[in-house]
């Protein structure tokens, strides 16, 4: 004699509902949740990481800016200090500086010869000699002009002579001394060396 299937209470079927979904729900939190909460810490690490390479990248272009701007400016004020005091002799640029002085203030630079280079310890004189023709007030105001120069120029051994009267002008000749200066370097012969003598 065949036996009826056993039918489980109303109370049981729950029970067994509500493990089945118990199970789901630690199945999904266990293989879902659990992997989505370990990439958010990932994601949230590397976040972190991203931001601190951020603020040193930002921390490292402001010194950059900031080296970048003191190399400007002590590349300025070398071009200034080579103006004044040149690593090499220029004889070129020394005429032509007091031959534009000359044509500003009226006076003829009719001569001009450079002399021998006089090396100091950390410096070298770099003599010409000049003869200039004009009128008085010219050859001062040549002078003058010459003081104005960025470029340091001593005007020495001023001689004046064969003065000559044209109209109510006097025409004199003068001969002078231009004496410039430049640089000397380590590496230049006759420079101190690394002892603190001379070569």
């Amino acid at each position: 004699m065949a036996r009826a299937p056993l039918k489980l209470p109303l109370i049981a079927k729950f029970g067994v509902g509500a493990g089945l979904l118990a199970l789901v729900g630690v199945a999904y939190f266990v293989v879902f949740y659990g992997d989505i909460a370990a990439r958010i810490g990932a994601e949230q690490k590397k976040e972190r990481e991203l931001r601190t390479q951020l603020e040193t990248a930002r921390a490292n272009e402001f010194a950059y800016q900031k080296d970048l701007a003191e190399l400007t400016e002590r590349q300025q004020r070398q071009r200034e200090l080579n103006k004044v005091l040149p690593a090499a002799a220029e004889y070129p640029a020394f005429l032509s500086s007091l031959q534009s002085v000359a044509n500003v203030a009226g006076v003829s630079l009719s001569a001009w010869t450079p002399q021998e280079e006089q090396r100091e310890q950390f410096y070298a004189r770099v003599p010409m000699k000049l003869a200039i023709v004009g009128r008085y007030h010219q050859v001062a105001k040549f002078f003058f002009g010459v003081g104005q120069l960025d470029r340091i120029i001593n005007m020495e051994n001023i001689t004046m002579h064969e003065p000559s009267v044209e109209g109510s002008d006097v025409i004199v000749k003068v001969e002078a001394l231009a004496t410039a200066f430049r640089a000397l370097s380590e590496e230049t012969p006759g420079g101190p060396d690394k002892r603190g003598g001379r070569r």
